[in-house]
């Protein structure tokens, strides 16, 4: 069956075209990528205000016209932190069903949990029968979930992310002190005991932080999903690198060619994150996966809708 998933996150909206096999196989045909900022100060207002919701139906009629060009059988959509928070976000569901004809289900932290663990594995089959930890920075929140090959035995929502955190205090570039010490603590209030979650598995890593260091480690010119996928980053580097931007603006961080531009202000927030969750989690190395949320999804649709 030929899936079209369309993932809207927080910061960025992600697109897969994909055909998934009756074994759970699935061969990717297209990849889609838009920077909307959909989450854009729903922290503050908790609420998607008009232009936003322009923005993100540009990238969405690219993305359908898309998939009915390649033959896609079906489109689906889904939602993560921002339209959890939004007040309007069911507003937000009939705007994008009445204008391009698809549901977008808004998914519960739990849910975007398991099935970005699913997605993130899918590319590794030394995985399938492994014990695994995979965390997903996101824009609005980051989840971190623990298994055992497919099956997932424990995941966490966390309500910290890279616009998130931005937005509340990495306001300026590059940050205060004051402001990196209640970075900090709001960070490490909301990360302690994810030591419990497991202390032997293999720490995965999805979404655009991790890529983007993984590009950064690569050194690649231009971005390379299958080299990204499958590299492994120490964490001495990836403080080496935080180390680096730390003191960077926002317009000095957009000159290095792996950082997209608009991941340059939040790419810090993102690092501390990551950072602090991998000192609790005790690992010295995350392993980079460019699959995620929308493989999870297809997985899971294809199946038939849940």
């Amino acid at each position: 069956m030929r899936i079209s998933v369309i993932d809207i996150g927080t910061n960025t909206i992600l697109h897969l075209i994909a055909d998934v096999g009756d074994d759970g196989s699935i061969t990717p045909v297209h990849h889609g990528h838009e920077i909307a900022r959909l989450g854009k100060g729903v922290d503050e207002h908790r609420s998607i205000p008009k232009e936003t919701m322009d923005r993100v139906a540009s990238a969405l009629l690219e993305f359908a016209e898309t998939s009915r060009a390649l033959g896609a059988e079906r489109i689906i959509a889904c939602g993560t932190s921002a339209l959890r928070d939004a007040a309007n976000r069911d507003e937000f569901v009939q705007f994008v069903k009445g204008r391009f004809g698809f549901d977008v289900k808004i998914l519960t932290g739990s849910e975007e949990a398991e099935m970005t663990y699913l997605g993130a594995i899918s590319e590794f089959e030394e995985s399938w029968s492994a014990p695994n930890v995979v965390i997903d920075i996101g824009g609005g929140s980051t989840e971190i979930t623990a298994g055992f090959g497919t099956t997932v035995k424990r995941s966490v929502s966390l309500e910290i992310g890279c616009v998130r955190l931005t937005e509340r205090f990495l306001k300026s570039s590059p940050p205060s002190s004051l402001a990196m010490s209640e970075t900090l603590r709001t960070i490490r209030s909301q990360i302690q005991g994810l030591a419990e979650i497991s202390s032997s598995a293999r720490l995965f890593g999805v979404a655009g932080t991790v890529t983007t260091l993984a590009a950064l480690d690569l050194g690649l010119a231009e971005y390379d999903p299958l080299r990204v996928s499958g590299h492994e980053i120490s964490m001495d580097t990836i403080q080496g690198i935080f180390n680096r931007l730390r003191i960077k603006s926002v317009e000095e961080i957009k000159t290095y060619p792996q950082i997209h531009p608009g991941r340059a202000d939040i790419l810090l927030a993102g690092i501390i994150i990551l950072i602090e969750a991998m000192k609790q989690l005790n690992t010295q190395v995350i392993t980079a996966s460019d699959r995620g949320l929308r493989y999870g999804f297809a997985l899971r649709e294809a199946r038939g809708p849940g």
